[in-house]
């Protein structure tokens, strides 16, 4: 079989399914998908919260071993900043996770503070990490960590820049992947691409190029992170005002 790490250097991208909740996440199992992840923010969308580490990793938890106990492809979990302040508390949030079989999980280098997205200084977030890796111990090798860096989703003006140095560091602390959401253009995917032997996990956009682009790119995983969720919602609102205005529910058996 397969491991999930192995499906980051296929030929093709490794596509997963974003989920939020068991129905979401068996959905794209019987569609083919070989792996999932949750997306956080849907899933705090879902629950009533904001993005942004808003919903308790208790309520959060209880989402992914559901979803978890209810799929036989791997699940990687978006853990955003780590869900806690201190280091052994992240620490311990990953060895849960681990506990029910989760195969990898997104760690980011922004937090969120009264709804404001801030990139942590690059060295700071270097060290935190490093200090992660060492108190994981043998567990590191256990779960696949996909470490997210956020210059382009902050549209900073030198984020092409700032990406490949916070790059370097993952690399000197042997991440086993790095995901830049917000980098649409084919140039600078190119170069990011080709400045690392990690797996690069680009995320959804409107102007994100077509898959078999960001294959000829060097891209390895592909995500879409709440717009799937987003999406359906905007359907459902659109049904429910439809069948309000027809007075009519046949347009759910259409």
């Amino acid at each position: 079989m397969i491991s999930f790490k192995q499906l980051h250097h296929g030929e093709q991208p490794l596509l997963l399914g974003n989920v939020w909740n068991v129905e979401s996440a068996r959905v794209y199992q019987k569609l083919g998908y070989k792996a999932l992840a949750t997306s956080s923010s849907a899933v705090a969308l879902s629950l009533g919260y904001e993005d942004g580490e808003q919903m308790s990793f208790e309520e959060y938890f209880y989402i992914i071993k559901r979803i978890k106990a209810s799929v036989s492809i791997p699940l990687s979990v978006d853990l955003e900043s780590g869900y806690g302040s201190e280091n052994d508390t992240v620490v311990s949030n990953i060895l849960k996770l681990l506990e029910i079989g989760v195969s990898g999980i997104n760690i980011e280098d922004t937090y969120v503070i009264e709804g404001e997205r801030k990139l942590t200084d690059k060295n700071i977030f270097y060290e935190r990490l490093k200090d992660i890796f060492i108190k994981l111990g043998e567990n590191r090798d256990k779960v696949f960590i996909n470490v997210r860096t956020d210059p382009f989703l902050l549209n900073m003006e030198n984020a092409l820049k700032e990406t490949l140095q916070r790059i370097k560091l993952f690399e000197e602390l042997k991440a086993d992947g790095v995901f830049v959401p917000g980098v649409t253009s084919e140039t600078d995917i190119r170069t990011i691409t080709a400045s690392t032997d990690l797996p690069v996990n680009v995320m959804s956009l409107p102007d994100l190029p077509e898959f078999d682009t960001l294959g000829e790119s060097g891209v390895k995983r592909i995500t879409s992170g709440a717009f799937m969720y987003r999406h359906l919602y905007k359907a459902l609102e659109k049904t429910g005002q439809k069948i309000t205005n027809e007075k009519s529910f046949s347009t759910l058996f259409v």
